[in-house]
């Protein structure tokens, strides 16, 4: 060991891991190294060993995370460990200390520095990339494997990723790209994880909570764990209907949430994290504690959870404060229960997570952005159900998302273990969770694709060939070259089988598939002839005074009236016997048919035995006509044309056509195989030439040259980086002011969520005429790169939506967070400020970009109009 690791471990106070080790070994080789470890296990120890040996080289080192609130917690860690004037801040709000040996950032700030050959990247020794997993965001992950790529090879990596099952080939891709990577995986966590099964007994307050895994006694498994057969029996009790729907479903329910609170404080299982997947739900959770008279603070800690309120809340004006609702926000934080997620403000969320890890804080429901990044250690963390809603459609959590927000059970050093509480659904099966309990991690995937604005980058700076073979070194190029092998693979056993199959499905007695095709339409009339729906249908059409046939009431029926029955609508009937009853579609074997029909006895009394009368002998004297022929008919004949196929005397019918139904199943299977393979070789180097197509299209790269418009694009950083572009080219952000340049640079980043974001809709008032004139000219620009998008089967870019037009110019002209607020109901403090900071990104990008003079100095008046009040205060550093 030298001298300089002794050092380092000794200033650290805590005996190093086995994993730390080889990780600081790998370091001290000169190589890259890759920890994958669970959450709150101490991998940022090996990326602080990697800066104390930079700054003992005289060199510098980049820690870059995927959040600005990760950054500016790690920039205070390195404060406090290195000084004020030794670390640096790079985030779209903050900009401080750039040239320092040690400089925090966001990925996609180091992706930009390095395609823009930035000089601050000289004397680099590491580049740390925290929460390296993240590659696989379907939205930003590609900027994760643009820095493994372009970074200069002589900068060493150090990537911590929480546990995934592929971290060998994450490593080989690594090593295949940069040169040799060393792999170090730590499965074991730090604090012994308990997994439980929460169920509440219905109309009670008892709560059961019980071991989700339990030793297995049977001699063959030497005390291995197993699902708790007790938990499975509660849920199958409670997974059943009763008889009787008028009863409860089943004296099981989900734990009310601040019974499930009670409970762990009683048990002594605080702090804890709940995690709802709501933000609404999250706030009621609160208010539930509330009501329910929970306190879970001394007096002093009160007195502490007040002034660090105080202190966070200080830069933001009382008219924000009511706003955001503050008073409700600070009788739970001072009682020690408070909401995180992204409806809240930055300043209240930080107040949040500080009173957390200083303990006074106890019990915090949150969304799944909790799991990230911030270090929020708790004693138990409870997840209420294991779906969550993704902004399209309900999906059930991943074994490594499962894992991400369990990790955080178990204080290091403080707690001997740890609980993980899963609530019970009657959506979710025990055997379900107790499944996704049991596994520890899925695969990392990729995300990579070619954007314009990486195209732009790529022949700025490398040659044709340079850049193709530089995007087939992606983690995406290289997982598909490796999954292409298997599937050729299974596509060869796939068609021995298919050929076996197709041989055992051959009879000389006559054509199987013929005979198939046949059982097929017999089946298919069975189904139209029998359908209840069909009949139901053919019940509402009937009316009163039409006639059927019916086996009851004389062989024929009048149509009285319609009514509504416990399983449906039904008839009541009068029978030529004068009997009335009652039928339904579960007391017709076909669809009723009218075959007559005359006027009912007036007035209308179906209890008058006179009305009976008069009505039965018109239906006696009614004319009726023939029934017209049904599919019943045609199953009559197709089942004949069966009977009399010559394969139906075959003694091997059953295993031909067992073989022709496998076959069949495979020939499918094999014809997606056969997609996959194709998908898969359609390279990375291709879709970039479709990329560079559409650029060409549109000037703005000309025979491997960007034109002004390609220089132009290649300083935009965005999802919608080419429309930006053409809108630009268009001089739809030319004449405007300030308020109305901010209004329209919304539209690129503000997204409408839920069933009704389909399309932009425009908002109920345009802030101004320009600004609808000006957004016609943006979403007619799109709906051209739609169409070219179409044609050369790329990704299209979404949509621009109009929706926080009107908010977005009230902030920018001066108008109070409230008054903003108070414009769009659905809008959150959080939500508003997120927006307003990406749209200010996008207006420094344009007052840098710009080609018109007058636009840039708009652009850079938009944001500083923009960048103020509650907006400024979210982005300041905590000291």
């Amino acid at each position: 060991m030298t001298e300089s690791r002794s050092a380092f471990t000794a200033g650290l106070g805590i005996e190093l891991d086995p994993y730390q080790e080889r990780a600081f070994d790998a370091l001290d080789s000169g190589s890259s190294v890759l920890v994958a470890a669970p959450t709150g296990s101490g991998k940022t120890v090996v990326a602080e060993y990697a800066v104390h040996r930079a700054l003992g080289e005289g060199q510098k080192v980049f820690y870059t995370t995927p959040l600005k609130a990760l950054s500016n917690q790690k920039y205070g860690d390195f404060v406090r460990i290195y000084g004020v004037d030794r670390v640096g801040l790079l985030t779209g709000d903050n900009a401080v200390n750039g040239e320092a040996p040690i400089v925090v950032m966001t990925t996609e700030v180091l992706r930009n520095m390095i395609y823009a050959g930035s000089a601050t990247l000289e004397n680099l020794a590491y580049v740390v990339l925290d929460e390296v997993h993240y590659l696989q965001n379907r939205y930003r992950g590609a900027v994760w494997e643009e820095v493994i790529i372009h970074l200069p090879l002589e900068v060493a990596l150090v990537c911590l990723s929480a546990t995934v099952s592929n971290a060998e080939e994450v490593a080989d891709w690594i090593t295949t790209v940069r040169g040799h990577m060393a792999t170090v995986i730590e499965e074991t966590r730090p604090v012994e994880l308990t997994n439980l099964y929460a169920v509440a007994e219905r109309h009670t307050p008892e709560i059961h909570l019980l071991p989700t895994f339990v030793p297995d006694d049977s001699p063959s498994t030497s005390g291995e764990l197993r699902p708790n057969p007790e938990a499975a029996i509660l849920d199958a009790r409670g997974s059943g209907r009763s008889r009787d729907r008028s009863q409860p479903r089943s004296r099981f329910a989900t734990p009310r949430r601040s019974e499930l609170v009670g409970l762990l404080q009683e048990r002594s299982m605080l702090p804890a994290i709940s995690f709802i997947f709501s933000r609404a739900a999250c706030d009621d959770a609160v208010r539930q504690c509330l009501a329910a008279g929970i306190r879970l603070t001394t007096p002093d800690e009160r007195v502490a959870l007040r002034a660090l309120a105080d202190e966070r809340s200080r830069p933001l004006e009382d008219d924000d404060l009511d706003a955001l609702g503050y008073d409700e926000w600070i009788s739970g934080f001072e009682l020690g229960i408070a909401a995180h997620h992204a409806g809240l403000v930055p300043p209240l969320k930080e107040a949040v997570e500080a009173a957390f890890a200083a303990g006074l804080v106890k019990v915090v429901f949150a969304t799944e952005t909790l799991s990230l990044g911030i270090n929020m250690p708790a004693r138990t963390v409870v997840i209420e159900k294991l779906s969550k809603f993704t902004g399209e459609h309900h999906e059930f959590l991943t074994p490594g998302e499962y894992t991400q927000l369990t990790g955080r059970a178990g204080r290091r050093g403080i707690d001997p273990e740890g609980y993980a509480v899963v609530c019970w659904s009657p959506f979710v099966p025990f055997d379900q969770v107790a499944g996704l309990a049991s596994r520890r991690s899925s695969a990392l995937t990729s995300s990579f694709r070619p954007t314009y604005n990486m195209a732009t980058n790529l022949v700025a700076r490398y040659s044709p060939d340079t850049a193709h073979r530089l995007l087939n070194l992606s983690f995406a190029q290289y997982h598909a070259d490796r999954a292409v092998v298997r599937v050729e693979r299974h596509l060869g056993h796939n068609e021995q089988q298919l050929e076996q199959l197709r041989s055992d499905a051959t009879c000389d007695r006559g054509d199987v598939e013929e005979y198939r095709a046949l059982a097929h339409g017999v089946e298919l009339a069975r189904r139209e002839s029998g359908r209840h729906q069909r009949i139901a249908d053919a019940l509402d059409a009937l009316r009163p005074g039409d006639i059927v046939t019916t086996r009851r009431g004389g062989g024929r029926a009048v149509v009285l009236k319609h009514e509504s029955g416990r399983t449906g609508g039904r008839l009541m009937l009068l029978g030529t016997n004068r009997e009335i009853f009652r039928l339904g579609p579960g007391d017709f074997r076909r669809p009723p048919e009218r075959v007559g029909h005359f006027d009912l006895p007036k007035p209308f009394a179906p209890r008058s035995v006179p009305f009976r009368r008069a009505a039965a002998e018109a239906l006696r004297a009614a004319t009726l006509r023939d029934p017209t022929p049904t599919g019943d008919d045609t199953v009559a004949v197709r089942e004949h044309e069966l009977g009399e196929h010559p394969v139906r005397s075959c003694p091997q019918l059953g295993q031909h056509l067992k073989s022709a139904a496998l076959a069949e199943r495979l020939e499918k299977e094999t014809s997606r195989l056969r997609g996959r393979a194709q998908q898969r070789t359609e390279t990375l180097a291709r879709q970039f030439d479709r990329v560079l197509k559409v650029l060409e299209d549109l000037d703005y790269v000309d025979e491997w040259r960007l034109t002004p418009g390609g220089e132009l694009l290649s300083r935009i950083y965005s999802e919608a980086d080419l429309l930006i572009a053409e809108s630009l080219r268009r001089h739809a952000m030319d004449g405007l002011d300030p308020a109305e340049l901010a209004a329209i640079m919304s539209t690129f980043t503000y997204e409408r969520r839920g069933p009704d974001s389909d399309g932009p809709m425009p908002p109920p008032v345009w802030p101004t005429s320009r600004v609808a004139q000006k957004f016609r000219s943006v979403d007619h620009a799109w709906r051209e790169l739609h169409g070219r998008e179409v044609d050369a089967g790329l990704t299209e870019t979404r949509r621009p939506d109009p929706g926080l037009t009107d908010a977005m110019h009230s902030w920018a002209s001066g108008e109070s967070l409230a008054d903003v607020l108070d414009e769009d109901d659905e809008l959150t403090g959080g939500d508003f400020v997120r927006h307003v900071k990406q749209v200010v990104d996008l207006l420094r990008q344009l007052g840098d970009a710009a080609p018109d003079p007058e636009t840039r100095a708009t652009a850079n008046a938009a944001a500083d109009a923009c960048f103020r009040g509650v907006v400024a205060a979210s982005s300041v550093v905590p000291a």
